[in-house]
């Protein structure tokens, strides 16, 4: 096809060391870009370029010790492979989908099929110049090529050749395809190496350079779009944080007016509540002292502490330090002072207290603020200790430093919560209920501690040792000669009152009375109820949904109504109602809840969790008896009718003869299990439902466990459809 020349040599070596540039170009701009796709493409056409210009310039070569017809063998096929592969690149390069025939098929039928036949007859008749007359097909397929091409790229730009890269496209896609075709001419008239391979490799020059064009083209695009881009972002990032600033300082403004507005209230509040405390306190010394007032005086003491606990915290939310620390506290004289009303304490709940003090301890603070740091500290320590458990109490001095550290055995605190203990209203669950507070004492003594330049920390490994001890270090005042030392300080504490209930009881049963059952976690209440509804009442009591299950188990008799509070440890009383649901023998008693969540959320929950009814917290002992009296009253009149109708049917059953299908000697009993598809032993418990046998009786008669037969009474509601007995003694008789 080419023979050596000098000429043609240094033609060849020129494209090929501008195609190399280009190529290694494309390299690095897809190893930039690894997603496009195009770019491939291009290194594929180049690649395929470069091999056809170094093998049809130094092929054929007689100085190469392989035959003539080999090396012109090679040196053709180079020449067709890339017009194999140039359909199929402008095809998918360029997205011109008319070429898809051309790109698959029109290769193999017009340039793979006669460069085979080119090499045959080559072969045979050993004559170039006979087998270079069969590259007409080749030619023909070019030129339906081109003419392709022109329509796909109509197709493509919708006939608007208005714009400037339709216009370049068609332009140098048909310059580089047209030497392709002239090739075969160019061969069989000799026209020269230098001239083919000048058209062809400039043709493809010009498409390469078509794409670096388009390349640098979209990067610019990209790169305006990104500074575009950029600039909106910084507009908007200015915008926002324009309008963030301004929604902070409204939110700030909004909170700063709530905080306040919550001071003031909680101010306002201490006022009355103080009143309320000394008349109280003024009454009890004049005329004496009874269970009742005991606990308003407790009740009223908490609500105190709580008040206080919470414009505390407010005030050191805001900034505002709640003490003013210019005053000489004796720690030792504060710490002793308090420890009387502890020990009572400790005594009543049978918890063992060593107290260890060092006198004469002074810090510069105010004594109000030790006092809020040693009942709070000391408060904690028995809320969480057990019964017959141990507190130890210990005041030393360390250097510069007074330790004052509170040991408990109580189950302890995790390392992960020990940090959050210190924050406000957080709250880990203890033993006694009763003295559920805010979750303020820790936090506010965090507060106070930092103020005084002192430190607090926790330690406790319940996975090794159950316990916890709080330590906490305040420096220690060196006195002046003309200092006055503060030896107590005024406060109230949620422990400073002297009644509280230790435990709660079931009433005596009493036959022909009417029974509840009593769900409540706070002593206090749950005692208060007691009192007043085991007079009427039998009334059994648990403090959470757990043990009033275990209670329901054990209890002889199903209770008539439940009384249940919802938020409880352990097990709550949306959870107690759900478990009540799935136990047959105890899914038809009444459920009425009573709770300190009053949201229309909250009392749609419990309804559709069979509550009949919802009283939110605060609520007159009046209205709760009232609403008990109805829903027993309503129960007895729904018994009654229930049995006066079962009554009826069971008489009319007498009297009937069976007829219809039953005449085949089936009762209508048998003919109703039959088609609610009763089991061969629930159709015997059935049966025996039907005699009036209770759970027990039918379990001794079958020789079958009581819960046995609890099951099956369950699925007997369940393929019946029923709720309770009656429905289902109703259902088998029609």
């Amino acid at each position: 096809m080419l023979v050596f020349g000098t000429q043609m040599h240094i033609v060849t070596f020129a494209f090929v060391s501008i195609e190399i540039v280009f190529f290694f170009y494309l390299v690095v701009f897809k190893l930039s870009r690894p997603d496009d796709k195009t770019t491939f493409l291009n290194i594929l056409l180049l690649f395929l370029l470069i091999t056809y210009n170094v093998t049809g310039g130094l092929l054929p070569d007689p100085k190469l010790p392989c035959s003539f017809f080999l090396q012109v063998t090679i040196a053709y096929a180079t020449g067709f492979i890339t017009p194999c592969y140039f359909p199929y690149y402008v095809y998918k390069a360029f997205g011109l989908t008319k070429l898809k025939f051309h790109a698959y098929r029109g290769v193999y039928y017009f340039l793979v099929v006669p460069y085979l036949i080119f090499v045959i007859v080559f072969w045979i008749s050993g004559n170039l110049r006979d087998a270079q007359n069969l590259l007409i097909i080749p030619v023909l397929y070019g030129v339906w090529v081109i003419v392709s091409l022109i329509e796909a790229i109509r197709y493509k730009y919708n006939n608007n050749f208005k714009s400037l890269e339709a216009r370049q496209e068609i332009v140098v896609l048909l310059f580089s395809l047209t030497p392709w075709i002239g090739l075969p001419i160019i061969d069989y008239f000799n026209l020269g190496q230098a001239i083919e391979a000048s058209i062809t490799n400039v043709g493809f020059l010009l498409l390469f350079g078509l794409q670096v064009h388009r390349n640098v083209t979209q990067l610019r695009i990209e790169h305006g779009k990104l500074i575009e881009s950029e600039q909106r972002l910084r507009s908007w990032n200015a915008d926002l944080r324009e309008e963030v600033d301004k929604r902070t300082k409204e939110l700030e403004k909004i909170n700063e007016q709530k905080t306040n507005n919550f001071i003031n209230l909680v101010h306002e509040t201490k006022t009355p509540l103080t009143l309320i405390k000394n008349y109280l306190d003024e009454y009890i010394s004049k005329y004496g002292s009874a269970q009742e007032l005991d606990v308003i005086k407790g009740g009223v003491d908490k609500l105190t502490a709580d008040v206080i606990n919470l414009f505390d915290i407010e005030r050191f939310t805001k900034g505002i330090d709640a003490y003013k620390h210019n005053r000489v506290s004796d720690f030792s004289a504060v710490l002793r002072n308090s420890l009387p009303l502890f020990q009572h304490y400790c005594d009543m709940q049978k918890i063992t207290c060593y107290v260890s003090i060092e006198d004469n301890l002074v810090v510069k603070a105010d004594p109000n603020a030790i006092n809020r740091i040693v009942n709070n500290i000391i408060e904690n320590a028995i809320k969480f200790t057990n019964e017959n458990g141990e507190i130890v109490i210990s005041l030393a001095k360390q250097e510069d430093r007074i330790i004052f550290s509170v040991k408990d055995t109580g189950e302890g605190i995790p390392s992960e919560l020990q940090k959050r203990v210190f924050e406000p209203y957080y709250q880990i669950g203890h033993k006694n209920t009763g003295l559920q507070g805010m979750g303020l004492g820790l936090p506010i003594v965090k507060k106070v501690v930092d103020g005084l330049g002192g430190t607090i920390t926790i330690e406790s490994q319940p996975h090794k040792v159950k316990g916890t001890k709080i330590i906490i270090a305040l420096p220690v005042h060196a006195l002046n000669g003309n200092e006055e030392v503060v030896q107590s300080g005024t406060g109230i504490s949620k422990l400073n009152y002297e009644f509280s209930y230790d435990s709660i009881g079931d009433s005596k049963f009493k036959p022909g009375r009417r029974t509840l059952l009593l769900i409540e976690d706070n002593i206090t209440m749950i005692n208060f109820l007691f009192q007043k509804l085991s007079v009427p009442y039998n009334v059994f009591c648990a403090l959470n949904g757990v043990e009033a299950l275990k209670k329901l188990h054990e209890m002889t008799i199903i209770p008539d109504l439940i009384l249940s509070d919802v938020m409880m440890d352990k097990m709550d009383g949306f959870s107690f109602a759900k478990n009540l649901a799935e136990q047959g023998r105890y899914s038809h008693v009444p459920l009425i809840f009573l709770t300190a969540k009053s949201t229309q959320l909250d009392r749609l929950k419990g309804l559709k969790l069979g509550a009949i009814d919802f009283i939110s917290k605060p609520f007159s002992f009046e209205e709760l008896n009232q609403k008990i009296e109805t829903v027993l009253a309503n129960i007895l009149k729904q018994q009654k009718a229930i049995l006066s109708n079962s009554i009826a049917n069971l008489n009319a059953l007498k009297n009937v003869e069976p007829d219809g299908p039953g005449a085949s000697g089936q009762s209508k009993f048998e003919e109703s299990c039959k088609l609610l598809h009763f089991t061969a032993r629930e159709i015997e418990v059935a049966r025996l439902i039907m005699k009036g046998r209770t759970y027990k009786m039918i379990a001794k008669e079958l020789f079958i466990a009581e819960k046995t037969v609890t099951k099956h009474i369950q699925n007997l509601f369940e393929k019946a459809e029923v709720k309770n007995k009656v429905q289902l003694i109703n259902k088998l008789n029609k």
